[in-house]
């Protein structure tokens, strides 16, 4: 153990595991800026999710997608034909679950609850298709530049 690594608590990883996360988080900004977006800033969270997770980003990557697809698409069908109340929430949540589970995603119910949440609760100017896409492209594009960081900059193993 290094100087440094009793020092400061560094260890091996935590200069390449910071760096990545940095330049992968920006570059999703940038990205879903560059495409408009609305709430850009849900790109380099998930960016971010998908890099600092212990679960392999493959899989975690995964069930995000799924998640975040089926829950915007849960609370923009939801906005649109009903009034978001306390009931209308609390069964779109227990919908959400049950579609999970029936479409062997059931992982996945996590982030589609969340993406069903942010659709359904925060109130936007737009309506609720274009807000629950915007949320689903925001998503796929921190996503996308997770995972190809992890193949561009791989990380050295986890050891101190």
């Amino acid at each position: 153990m290094s100087i440094w690594s009793r020092w400061l608590g560094l260890t091996r990883t935590s200069l390449p595991t910071s760096a990545r996360t940095a330049v992968a988080s920006v570059v999703s900004l940038i990205i879903a800026r560059s495409l408009r977006m609305s709430e850009f800033y849900w790109a380099p969270i998930s960016t971010i999710v998908i890099l600092l997770s212990t679960i392999n980003p493959l899989t975690l990557a995964w069930q995000r997608f799924a998640g975040t697809a089926l829950g915007a698409a849960l609370g923009a069908l939801i906005a649109t034909y009903a009034h978001p109340s306390w009931l209308v929430y609390g069964v779109g949540l227990f919908v959400c679950g049950m579609l999970s589970s029936l479409l062997r995603i059931g992982t996945a119910y996590r982030f589609a609850a969340i993406a069903m949440s942010i659709v359904l609760l925060i109130p936007h100017d737009r309506p609720p298709w274009v807000v629950a896409a915007h949320r689903f492209i925001e998503v796929s594009v921190g996503i996308a530049v997770a995972l190809l960081a992890t193949v561009v900059w791989p990380l050295p193993s986890r050891q101190s």
